[in-house]
């Protein structure tokens, strides 16, 4: 089965401390609620300790366009992402050398916060030694499940080419999206919630050279993947597209429909390949937030302890949509682990839908 040999992630430059948001925050909607002590709590609730974004804090205080903002977006993204293809292909702590990039055969790009045509891995190609015939596959509007879904088609992708080596790369710049002018509540928890975040993976099918490249006696192997959308939902999550930019959609019976819907989802898909909960060693599971994450504790009856490296990502970095799940599994994959072992990759995203990765620890 397809492996996960490498990922990278790329942490923006200025750190903003969430006592700092809170405060920006409090400026921002003190005359559009009247209980604005009350909401600003969500910035502590929400176990958030500090976020990374492109941009300076003293950036958001101005006004900026759509374009300004997409430009910005562009940029960055290029630039990032750029470094992110070269940190997960340069030897690290998961590679004993470096993999040319010219070997790689396709790119999964996963967005949800900008708009590029042409689009950003193709920009990137051209700074890269890319080899031309590199096939590119732009991903948009998977919002938080986007990084999930990227890993599934390249899953899909390496097992009907065995031989190939494909990248996964996850930029979202959140703050970039950012409306000033929005005074609703969904832009306020958003405000309290999301970062900017660039992370990068590499997947090789089963006839490639890959252990000529792997350093970890063990890596995940793909095992099986399902997508699942609800239906009648499209107001749960996702954007809502006005003159000036990208809306927040974020409602608040999110961690609701996770207990009610993703049990069954789950179990099934487990059932499907022999497996129960209780066989599961890793529960890679996308951080939403801290109502979501105690969502999946009590949907799927397994322990805090579980949920552990996506709380502590939640903590560091916040919600930075598709590019966190890569942080995440990052850090399981720094772990020692078994050969056998196996771990289950969930994120949620607009749809509202649902991306899950069996994945098992092979030698």
């Amino acid at each position: 089965m397809p492996k996960i040999i490498s990922i990278a992630e790329v942490v923006p430059p200025y750190e903003i401390k969430q006592d700092q948001a809170s405060a920006f925050a409090g400026e921002l909607f003190a005359h559009s609620f009247k209980d604005i002590g009350r909401l600003l709590k969500a910035f502590q609730n929400g176990q958030i300790e500090k976020r990374h974004f492109v941009k300076k804090m003293e950036w958001f205080y101005e006004k900026h366009s759509f374009a300004d903002k997409n430009d910005a977006y562009i940029e960055a993204a290029v630039m990032f992402g750029k470094e992110a293809i070269i940190k997960c292909l340069s030897k690290n702590e998961f590679l004993k050398k470096d993999i040319p990039i010219h070997e790689i055969e396709a790119i999964f790009f996963i967005s949800t916060t900008g708009l590029a045509t042409p689009s950003i891995e193709a920009r990137i190609m051209n700074l890269l030694p890319f080899h031309a015939h590199t096939k590119r596959i732009p991903i948009w509007g998977l919002g938080c499940a986007g990084g999930a879904s990227g890993l599934s088609r390249a899953y899909e992708y390496c097992l009907a080419f065995p031989e190939a080596k494909v990248i996964v790369l996850a930029v979202e710049l959140c703050s970039l999206t950012f409306q000033q002018n929005d005074q609703s509540k969904s832009n306020l928890i958003g405000t309290s919630l999301f970062a900017d975040g660039i992370s990068c993976a590499l997947i090789c099918g089963d006839e490639s050279n890959m252990a000529e490249y792997c350093s970890r006696t063990v890596s995940p192997a793909i095992i099986d993947t399902q997508s699942t959308l609800m239906p009648d939902s499209l107001d749960v999550m996702g954007w809502d597209i006005k003159n000036d930019g990208l809306y927040v959609i974020f409602s608040r019976d999110i961690p609701t429909i996770i207990e009610q819907w993703l049990k069954p989802n789950v179990s099934g898909f487990l059932e499907e390949n022999n497996l129960s909960l209780d066989q599961i060693n890793y529960f890679i599971a996308h951080p939403g937030g801290k109502k979501v994450l105690d969502a999946y504790v009590k949907s799927l009856e397994i322990p805090q302890s579980m949920t552990g490296i996506s709380q502590e990502v939640l903590q560091k970095f916040g919600n930075m949509s598709s590019s966190t799940i890569l942080y995440v599994l990052r850090r399981f994959m720094g772990q020692e682990t078994k050969s056998g072992e196996f771990g289950l990759c969930t994120a949620l995203g607009p749809g509202f839908s649902s991306e899950l990765l069996l994945l098992r620890w092979e030698e």
